[in-house]
């Protein structure tokens, strides 16, 4: 069986309040329309058709890949007009219609589903809900067999008594549904073309509908509102929080931790509240991360340590080392096995030798860092001199004193040592001491100066 996608995206979201189409609308740090197109291609289709309409040339621009086709809605004059536009370049035996603002639905579910698809049926998706108020409602005869679905618009009162709900995703044989589309009609409240109408159509065909629903009912929910979309955050947030859970992650709070992107945890690892993981994220055994940290693509050894309110972007972490409370680890940033970063301490495109250190208030930019070495408190590396970056470079076992200014380019030989003070503007050879201090110079008599009296 060949698969094609039609993911309905050209909606402008009217009760989002924004200028931003809403298929665009983020949840956990990728557009809802985002999601849905990475469900979909997990299902392996020959092609996904993405119909677009308002915000159209946004949306395209943010998401254009190889595999999908854009299709331009120019009015919005329904769902079933909406896959019509699609129907012309479409050449496989099934057709899976999704949509671009219902985020949350599930690989798992939509194989189930396929798997009704077939010449003479079509696969459904249905929802039982405790208030299906605003969905369209399945209507079955005496048999239980389905025989169409009312929109709730449409829907006289025992109709919209009826708890099972559409959601709108449909696996149907292609064959059938051009001919389908082309009897559309637009005679409704609405005026518009319902694609649920295909349903009474393959039951007067003679087609059987046959329905699956999902494990979860947020699956299927959809955002119209900045309200809907939160509480798609939030379900995301929890099902991504049972996920890791059940590989053996400890998570302090699973209400106040955040996955926006792909995870992958070890054994035994402990995370405080309020926790962001953001991007490409590797997580190894007996890893522990405190309170209000932010970890984007990193990754983080056996054991390593991050302490509270610390930002980690772009980095490496190796076996056994930490940082923070307060540190900030910037992209190119390597951490070698039990290397150490304290608190309010900057690294950006630097390498720490195993058993580094830097323990206070310190920036380290463009910088390698040997074996064991020793960065004083208040030391920064000067690599930067207004249009091009310079490197540092510290042998084994150095030792930086309190308060230096490091001038790159700049050389420090292994076992050397600089005093506290001092700025550092040429090479230090092995095992020297260096002294950049200005003379000081104390002067007697001295009197401070006193505040001129207004006149």
């Amino acid at each position: 069986m060949s698969l094609e996608i039609v993911i309905l995206a050209a909606g402008q979201g009217t009760r989002m309040r924004s200028a931003l189409p809403k298929v665009l609308h983020p949840v956990a740090g990728n557009s809802m329309l985002g999601h849905v197109i990475h469900t979909a291609r997990q299902l392996d289709p020959q092609r996904i058709h993405v119909v677009i309409g308002h915000g159209a040339e946004a949306v395209r621009e943010r998401l254009a890949a190889d595999d999908l086709n854009f299709v331009l809605q120019d009015q919005q004059l329904g769902t079933g007009h909406a896959v019509a536009q699609a129907v012309p370049f479409i050449e496989s035996d099934t057709v899976l219609i999704l949509y671009g603002d219902v985020p949350l639905i599930e690989v798992e579910t939509l194989q189930r589903l396929l798997k009704l698809a077939a010449p003479q049926q079509l696969g459904l998706l249905t929802v039982e809900l405790d208030d299906p108020t605003g969905y369209g409602r399945i209507v079955r005869n005496a048999a239980g067999k389905v025989t169409a679905i009312v929109e709730q618009k449409d829907a006289n009162d025992a109709e919209r008594a009826i708890t099972e709900g559409n959601t709108g995703i449909l696996a149907v044989p292609f064959e059938r549904l051009g001919d389908w589309m082309s009897r559309l009609s637009n005679n409704n409240a609405q005026g518009e073309y319902y694609l649920t109408d295909v349903i009474a159509m393959a039951v007067s065909d003679g087609l059987v509908v046959a329905t699956e629903h999902p494990h979860d009912a947020m699956e299927v929910q959809g955002a119209n509102d900045r309200k809907q979309l939160a509480e798609l955050e939030r379900h995301y947030q929890l099902r991504a929080a049972r996920r890791l859970m059940a590989q053996g992650v400890t998570l302090r709070d699973p209400a106040r931790f955040d996955v926006r992107g792909e995870v992958t945890v070890g054994r035994d690892v402990l995370i405080d509240i309020n926790v962001i993981l953001e991007g490409k994220v590797v997580i190894e055994d007996d890893v522990v991360i405190g309170p209000n940290c932010v970890i984007k693509d990193s990754t983080l050894r056996k054991g390593v340590v991050i302490k509270a309110n610390s930002h980690i972007e772009g980095a490496i972490l190796g076996e056994g080392s930490d940082a923070g409370p307060f540190a900030r680890l910037r992209p190119g940033t390597v951490l070698e096995a039990r290397a150490h970063v304290g608190n309010f301490v900057e690294l950006k495109n630097a390498h720490m030798g195993e058993g580094a250190k830097a323990g206070h208030l310190t920036y380290l930019g463009d910088a390698e860092i040997g074996a064991r070495t020793n960065i004083g408190a208040g030391t920064i590396t000067c690599n930067y001199d207004g249009a091009n970056k310079w490197k540092t470079v510290l042998g084994e076992d150095v030792f930086i004193g309190s308060n230096n200014s490091l001038v790159a380019p700049v050389d420090i030989s292994a076992g050397a040592t600089t005093a506290a003070g001092s700025t550092i503007t040429q090479n230090v050879d092995k095992a020297q001491l260096a002294v950049g201090r200005a003379r000081q110079k104390n002067i007697d008599g001295w009197k401070r100066p006193e505040k001129l009296k207004k006149s």
